[in-house]
């Protein structure tokens, strides 16, 4: 298996911080407090904000196997 140039390896490292600090401003959030609001009190729709962490942790899941396959050596069973 060819192992990726450094840079793409920094590029995706660089990118899962990103995400992550994504992930956390979504759990931060508290989207199950809004929904004790009443619907015109809501600043956001939390229903959007669990859809947005759901996307961002696939989206973290797949850089960190794009990380894990872009590295030097065979990694089967």
């Amino acid at each position: 298996m060819m192992s990726a140039p450094s840079g793409e390896d920094d590029s995706l490292h660089e990118l899962e911080i990103e995400i992550e600090a994504e992930v956390i401003l979504a759990e931060s959030s508290h989207p199950e407090e809004a929904v004790s609001l009443s619907v015109t009190e809501w600043l956001f729709d939390p229903t959007d904000v669990e859809r947005e962490e759901i996307g961002l942790r696939g989206l973290l899941d797949a850089v960190e196997v794009l990380e894990d396959g872009s590295g030097s050596g065979d990694h089967a069973a």
